[in-house]
């Protein structure tokens, strides 16, 4: 059962299984009425009771006096009234409607000793339920206590005032009880309302705690995948070469090749590392330095392996924001690795970068595609590449597409703009819902 919020801000550490440390409330009596809220209602029928009682046992000043069997019956009716007040916190309407009952059935005479009652029962219309259902209440039993006022006095024109005095008093007690009630609702609620968006807030931050952390897992797993894939790619493609060729020397060079692609990815593994263990860095900064991926690098590491990699650069590369221009580096240099990859065969791969004034496009095209190659680099593939692209492209505020045209060749085509507000994004923003 969840509980309520006077109940939430009980004890020493109150709040402890949702996160939320509340204090406690001042003085013993309201840590006693929070902790034990079906004895503090007994107590308030028990108080109700002998406050009205006798009022009912003695003689008012009606002229015409009560009989036994009178107030027999209206001890009983106060004996009603006050059980029903010890459910005031779960239903507080039928609980006022049973503690009103008495102001329009008992004798004129006996009336005076139902009018606290409605008091305490109107207070809790106006604490469990709601400030609009209190004056509802009010007003309905303010309208029936008149209308039984006026059908006694013209019974009995002699009584009208007494009938009078005991209306108004039966409406200034409620009056009071309201107005008290309403305070104490109101503030209930804000209390509540604080108390619920506190828990909210905790919510949100450990939603926002989790995405950063898979935002930062893919980023980690992007950058990892484009140097281990990349240059192992590389490594395996020059030992093939290596084992083919019978030339030592042939086979020396290549081997000092790969020894070569080899410490170029432990650099960057270590310049990696080295980003993630630094505590002084923001979390977006870049896991490895923009000037650590080239497009030259990456061509001249596929040309090593053998691959008829072919570059056009159309304007000047350099000009191009650090962030874009290792963008562009990382995306032609896993189009080369998916294509050394998986279309080993082909006899052209055109990697064509046009640097316009807004943007800067990309189109990685081989011509060695295969049934297995398209389903293998398809979107709905099991690889990480294709995604790794477009999580890369979409960090710059880019686009990009891949797949076969012609059924002949594979592309991949991305846009990256230029704009300030291109590289605003951030990898948490990305993943947010």
């Amino acid at each position: 059962m969840p509980r309520s919020a006077s109940q939430a801000v009980v004890g020493a550490a109150p709040g402890a299984d949702d996160g939320l440390l509340l204090p406690r409330p001042p003085g013993v009596f309201r840590r006693f009425w929070a902790r034990h809220p079906r004895a503090a209602d007994v107590i308030v029928a028990v108080l109700a009771f002998l406050l009205s009682a006798p009022t009912a046992a003695f003689r008012s000043e009606y002229p015409i006096p009560p009989t036994v069997p009178q107030t027999v019956y209206a001890i009983v009716v106060v004996v009603g009234a006050c059980v029903a007040l010890v459910f005031r916190r779960s239903r507080p309407l039928l609980v006022f409607a049973a503690a009103a009952l008495p102001l329009v059935i008992l004798p004129p005479s006996l009336v005076p000793a139902s009018h606290l009652l409605p008091a305490f029962a109107i207070y809790a219309v106006a604490v469990y339920r709601s400030v609009r259902s209190c004056w509802i209440a009010f007003a309905t039993a303010t309208g029936l206590m008149a209308v039984y006022t006026v059908v006694a006095g013209l019974a009995d024109p002699t009584t009208w005032g007494y009938l009078v005095t005991s209306l108004v008093s039966g409406a200034i007690a409620m009056l009071i009880g309201a107005l008290i009630g309403v305070n104490v609702g109101n503030r209930r609620r804000y209390l509540e309302a604080l108390i619920d968006r506190s828990r909210q807030l905790l919510v949100e931050r450990d939603q926002q705690a989790r995405l950063g952390a898979a935002a930062e897992r893919t980023r980690i797993a992007r950058e990892m995948h484009d140097i281990v894939s990349h240059n192992l790619t590389v490594i395996v493609a020059l030992a093939e070469g290596a084992t083919a060729t019978a030339d030592p020397a042939r086979a020396r060079a290549v081997t000092e090749q790969i020894a070569d692609t080899a410490r170029g990815a432990l650099t960057e593994m270590r310049a990696m590392l080295g980003v993630l263990r630094d505590p002084e860095l923001s979390p977006d900064a870049p896991l490895a330095p923009v000037d650590a991926a080239s497009v030259a690098d990456a061509v001249e590491s596929a040309q090593r392996a053998g691959f008829p990699v072919v570059l056009h650069v159309e304007g000047r590369l350099d000009d191009v924001p650090a962030e874009v221009r290792f963008a562009v580096a990382r995306i032609v240099q896993e189009s080369l690795t998916n294509a050394m990859r998986h279309a080993p065969l082909a006899t052209t791969i055109d990697a064509r970068i046009a640097v316009r004034a807004d943007a800067v496009d990309l189109d990685i095209v081989n011509d060695g595609v295969r049934p297995r190659t398209e389903a293998a680099d398809s979107p709905g593939g099991a690889g990480f590449g294709l995604p790794g692209l477009r999580e890369r492209a979409a960090h710059v505020g880019g686009t990009l597409q891949a797949g076969p045209v012609d059924g002949r060749r594979w592309a991949v085509r991305a846009s990256l703009p230029l704009s300030a507000q291109a590289g605003a994004k951030t990898d948490l923003e990305e993943n947010a819902p």
